[in-house]
């Protein structure tokens, strides 16, 4: 549902990121779909590059954080994507991220 916020053009997105926007996957990988449930885990993925998030199940608004999480996590993996990649014209869809330059990218942060 939030994969589908983030194609539609729901939230405002910049060109790099609308471009990118139909390759997020978003993955509940909680052990139940339950909210209410102990430990609350959802993966936000474009291709090899993705963040998880952890939620306590007692947090107000829950959803709602959990929505805008994916969206700043999607708007990070942008950003980070952005610096792997060297031509900003390559088709993401077609464009898979090699563990060279994954590796060389954590060479240059970290």
């Amino acid at each position: 549902m939030i994969e589908n916020s983030i194609r539609s053009g729901k939230y405002p997105l910049d060109d790099q990121q609308k471009r990118i926007a139909n390759s997020v996957e978003v993955i509940n990988r909680s052990e139940s779909e339950d909210l209410k449930s102990e430990n609350i885990k959802i993966e936000v993925r474009i291709q090899n590059l993705f963040t998880l998030n952890n939620y306590l199940p007692n947090i107000q608004h829950l959803p709602g954080i959990i929505e805008m999480d994916v969206l700043d996590s999607f708007k990070m993996l942008c950003r980070r994507l952005g610096r792997v990649l060297d031509d900003t014209n390559v088709n993401i869809k077609s464009y898979t991220i090699s563990e060279d330059k994954l590796h060389n990218l954590g060479s240059k942060t970290g």
